[in-house]
């Protein structure tokens, strides 16, 4: 009953909040050692998305940008490539942000679309030699339709990859829009139970669905995230309203469920003011919340607190975006 009540409140916390820009960067441990974005340059991929109207291969371009943005502040090795044809935008190496971000827009949009098939089980069975070399724990991110595909079975070089490699798990972006190659990303996905199969427009569109999936292929276990939605803050204020009161007082249960777990809490502001005056209100925000906490009986010496100063996670030009930003977030450690 307890993880069925943690699941539910998270849930009713963390909530969906479609915006187009860029994620900021989760804190966690990491979960991997490395990782590979691969993509499928297959002529179909160069057809247009219905639901975003854009090119797949821009809408790829789009979601890879904004999984970069939010990937933890930890060293990790990385690498992207192209299938096919074959293709290396960034060898594998120490993973730097904008670096990789110059490398995903090297990306092109304007190949050849019929006749164009993509030979992608071969291309993958060519490229175990270098997922041999990739450092373990490690992770391949497989942005595709499914389409287009000739030569080798795509399906079963992946199970021989799984068979092969090990520490390895292929996680998928979906951007099928035919029955054949729906199929077959299913049965990919299918092949491993620890793999994520994501939409590609909820990539593109939803920040909570971008969190989850980020959190789940480089997130390690020993620490999660609450965003305390509905815990934000009056501009220039660091007191707690009836609102967040309310939700603190479920999250105060929650804690206190999870004795053997330490609590940090982290506060923000939107990006109004001085960075100095805005690192002091996000540490009173912080404060502010553990001292409620401490109200309803979750031990001070659990909790400490960090304040980041100005968020830009969501879009500070509107109101609603500024309150957001003028948040705390919970780890459990």
């Amino acid at each position: 009953m307890k993880s069925l009540r943690y699941l539910v409140l998270a849930a009713a916390l963390v909530l969906s909040y479609a915006v187009a820009a860029a994620a900021a960067p989760i804190n966690c441990t990491k979960k991997i050692e490395s990782f590979d974005m691969v993509v499928d340059y297959s002529g179909s991929m160069m057809l247009s998305n219905k639901k975003l109207k854009k090119d797949k291969v821009q809408v790829a371009k789009d979601i890879m940008h904004r999984i970069n943005d939010a990937i933890p502040n930890q060293p990790f090795m990385a690498g992207l490539h192209t299938i096919t044809p074959d293709g290396t935008l960034y060898p594998q190496a120490a993973w730097d942000r904008n670096a990789y971000h110059l490398a995903i827009d090297k990306l092109k949009s304007n190949f050849q679309v019929f006749g164009r098939m993509t030979a992608m089980g071969d291309s993958l069975d060519k490229y175990q030699a270098y997922l041999s070399g990739m450092k373990r724990a490690a992770a391949i991110i497989l942005f595709t339709d499914g389409g287009n595909n000739r030569g080798l079975d795509l399906v079963e070089v992946v199970r021989t990859v799984y068979s092969a490699q090990r520490d390895l798990t292929v996680h998928i972006v979906d951007f099928s829009d035919e029955p054949e190659g729906a199929a077959i990303i299913k049965a990919i996905a299918a092949i491993n139970p620890n793999a994520q199969c994501v939409r590609c427009e909820d990539l593109a569109t939803n920040d909570a669905e971008l969190e989850r999936f980020v959190t789940a292929v480089f997130c390690g276990k020993t620490q999660t995230t609450i965003v305390l939605r509905g815990v934000n803050f009056a501009f220039d204020s660091y007191a707690l309203d009836q609102k967040a009161k309310g939700i603190l007082d479920e999250a105060a249960v929650i804690i206190k469920e999870n004795p053997g777990k330490r609590v940090v809490l982290h506060g923000w502001t939107d990006s109004k003011g001085s960075d100095a005056y805005n690192a002091k209100l996000s540490r009173n925000r912080a404060q502010s919340v553990k001292n409620y906490l401490a109200t309803q009986g979750v031990p001070a010496s659990r909790m400490s607190t960090i304040g980041h100063g100005k968020s830009f996670k969501y879009d500070n030009s509107t109101e609603e975006g500024a309150y957001l930003n003028r948040r705390t977030e919970v780890d459990f450690q």
